[in-house]
């Protein structure tokens, strides 16, 4: 199988060129939106946001206002708005690149465990995590991207990998989103947990190059493995009493491959967005409202 290291660190370079870039765009969130502003009632529940760059909102903004920059952490990701939907008292630690092992290990100078923030009075968690585990988004994108020009109308990415993706998933992802699970529960056992699932990316079927620089059957195999991994997160949410927000039959038609008024991923080109393949404006509100029809339903 091919070593795929530059890949992953000419992604990385990217992903730091993007960050750097956004540092000229920031608009600062109003003071009076703050996460938890006014928050003086004692029966106010608390509800703490984890996860990775879908979690954090990234490429969406305004920020929020002295919160890392590294993280991208948007005040109109999807956990921001529950929380103000809902009134809590909101703790974000949700950060750009998180791993499930940002869970337990600092991730950037400054940005400790995102674990620590779920305490016993913590009352409602919300996530997005598992897609940068093993690698598996950033090689299903950046080597699908890659090889696509060597076999526009075949899968020379699917050749490529081989099987080690869904290996990945099976055997890195599913027990590590488990175990998080797991450890959430025991540090705030009244909690309710909810963890969205990754919405599609791309459609079943059809590619649209340029906007997503993929091959044609390469396009079914990515969209496979993502089934897969939101299949493996499902599997761990129910194996450790946590709520399960499936996004793929909401987003299905919403995919990077749509016009602008109808997407809620990014795409690759024709697009104005900071950071693409990631959910815009429109996606992060559709998760937020598929989080809180969860919630409603407890």
């Amino acid at each position: 199988m091919p070593d795929r290291k530059p890949v992953a660190l000419a992604a990385a370079a990217l992903v730091t060129v993007v960050i750097v870039a956004l540092a000229a765009v920031v608009v600062w969130q109003r003071d009076d939106a703050a996460p938890g502003a006014g928050a003086s009632d004692a029966t106010e529940l608390h509800q703490v946001h984890l996860g990775d760059s879908f979690a954090s909102g990234a490429g969406t903004l305004p920020l929020v206002p002295d919160s890392q920059f590294t993280c991208q952490r948007s005040s109109v990701n999807f956990g921001q708005l529950v929380a103000a939907r809902r009134g809590y008292r909101l703790t974000d630690v949700s950060c750009a690149g998180a791993w499930t092992k940002s869970l337990y290990e600092g991730q950037y100078e400054g940005v400790g465990p995102q674990l620590d923030a779920v305490t016993p009075d913590t009352d409602v968690v919300t996530l997005m995590l598992g897609g940068n585990d093993a690698t598996l988004y950033s090689t299903l994108i950046g080597d699908c991207s890659r090889v696509a020009a060597s076999d526009t109308a075949g899968a020379p990415c699917r050749a490529e990998l081989d099987g080690a993706p869904a290996r990945a998933v099976d055997d890195e992802i599913e027990p590590a989103v488990q175990q998080a699970l797991h450890d959430i529960a025991a540090r705030a056992p009244s909690a309710r947990v909810v963890v969205a699932g990754y919405p599609q990316l791309l459609p079943a079927e059809r590619s649209c190059r340029p906007a997503v620089r993929i091959a044609d059957g390469d396009i079914a195999y990515v969209h496979r493995v993502q089934a897969r991994l939101n299949a493996a997160i499902a599997k761990a949410a129910a194996a450790t009493g946590a709520t399960f927000v499936d996004m793929s039959a909401r987003s299905a038609g919403h995919d990077a491959c749509q016009q602008v008024n109808v997407r809620w991923i990014e795409p690759m080109s024709g697009t104005t967005a900071r950071i693409t393949m990631h959910p815009n404006d429109a996606g992060q509100q559709a998760l937020a409202d598929a989080v809180d029809e969860a919630l409603e339903h407890h």
